[in-house]
């Protein structure tokens, strides 16, 4: 009886010292300052400067705890060229068939993200503010996304709030702007126009069932 219990308590703090070396290990790897793209670039605890990660390309998932700050030119032209074409609203949304399995291999913002434009495949968990939210990538809002223009992602769980248009896949909590657009919607829609999977509102639009078949 002895013997099993030093064996297990041999087992148990050697155990406990593997994890303290583990995350001491971790601790060294994470930067204060990281950029986007590099594969040097994994963990963050503090800023990260990006300009563009493709999911195509075998991004090498980045971990940021603190600010994400992304400065790709081209979010100067595309509001523009939406804003023409805002007619076209439901060829705007973010398909993706096997999203399921995208998470895992996108970048992670624990934080506030600032862009000019998003477009990496990203999860943020916190506060997003942009002049045009993820676009041309898959993405996911854990909190409250703002633009004073527009706001795209694959799925929102929180509040987004623009002036022109929400567009998202899958939404759990309150769209706000001149139009919002959601195929599978819980929660409530306000705006000039608003459409989810159940119906087509103006003003305000509602839906608190969730969607049963497969995205």
């Amino acid at each position: 009886m002895k013997k099993q219990f030093f064996l297990i308590m041999t087992i148990l703090i050697s155990s406990l010292m593997h994890s303290q070396d583990s995350l001491s290990h971790k601790n060294e790897k994470a930067k204060i300052f990281g950029v986007s793209p590099s594969k040097k670039t994994k963990n963050v605890n503090g800023v990260l400067l990006k300009y563009y990660d493709e999911i195509d390309n075998e991004i090498t998932p980045k971990k940021v705890n603190g600010l994400g700050l992304g400065f790709n030119g081209l979010g100067i032209f595309f509001p523009v060229l939406l804003l023409v074409n805002i007619g076209s609203i439901n060829s705007w949304e973010i398909n993706n068939a096997d999203f399921e399995d995208l998470p895992k291999k996108m970048n992670t913002i624990n934080g506030m993200q600032l862009a000019i434009i998003n477009m990496e495949p990203t999860v943020t968990n916190g506060f997003e503010l942009s002049l045009s939210s993820n676009i041309s990538a898959p993405s996911v809002i854990n909190g409250v996304s703002v633009s004073p223009l527009y706001n795209f992602h694959h799925t929102t769980n929180g509040v987004t709030i623009s002036t022109f248009a929400n567009v998202s896949k899958k939404c759990r909590g309150l769209q706000v702007a001149l139009i919002n657009v959601c195929k599978d919607s819980k929660g409530l829609q306000i705006g000039f126009w608003n459409e989810n999977g159940k119906r087509k509102l103006p003003l305000i639009n509602w839906n608190f069932k969730s969607k049963k078949e497969k995205l």
